[in-house]
């Protein structure tokens, strides 16, 4: 899928990724890593990084938009569907957020309808080459129709919720941005 959309309001294009650890980059040991499924589930589950690997892949081409308003046009991610993910642990039908949960104590929230969307996979993959550790090996979330404070880095759990919660940016104390940031709304603070 490629997304030949314009730059959306208040964004530029450039060529250089900031790589952003409010909370520092994570050693991550990959043989004692995994992802958990957990919260408003029927069946709870774990998955190494090599049963994430064995997975059926799927490609996105999308433009990634930072809530600081610089964009990085058509980025080849490659990955797992994340609702095929979150389905694998039969989600309950008042299920209504995703909260991530990252191996450097962030989170971030996300609605479940943009969790359950065509394009939001967890990555393994960008632009070809596996995620290096500033782009958030072993796996980040990546939600193209949201900024990408949405897409975390470093995940190490995908937790399903009835009811909203604040992640890390969320907070007023460290910024109160918004609930959900879909980027064509320009949905970047509460306040």
């Amino acid at each position: 899928m490629i997304n030949d959309k314009k730059i959306p309001p208040g964004q530029y294009y450039s060529n250089k990724w900031t790589i952003y650890a409010s909370l520092g980059i994570p050693k991550i040991d990959i043989k004692n890593w995994n992802l958990e499924i957990t919260g408003n589930i029927e069946k709870e589950n774990k998955f190494t990084y090599k049963n994430l690997e064995d997975l059926s892949k799927n490609i996105i081409i999308e433009d990634f938009h930072c809530v600081t308003r610089w964009s990085i046009e058509k980025v080849k991610w490659e990955g797992i569907k994340l609702r095929d993910i979150i389905n694998k642990s039969k989600p309950k039908k008042d299920s209504e957020y995703v909260m991530f949960h990252c191996n450097d104590g962030y989170t971030t929230i996300i609605p479940f309808s943009d969790a359950i969307e065509e394009k939001s996979i967890i990555a393994l993959k960008i632009n070809d080459e596996e995620l290096s550790i500033e782009q958030g090996f072993p796996i980040r979330a990546v939600i193209p129709q949201l900024y990408g404070w949405k897409s975390a880095k470093w995940l190490n759990k995908i937790e399903i919720l009835t009811k909203y919660q604040d992640g890390f940016w969320e907070l007023e104390e460290h910024g109160g941005y918004h609930n959900i940031g879909r980027v064509d709304n320009e949905e970047r603070f509460k306040y």
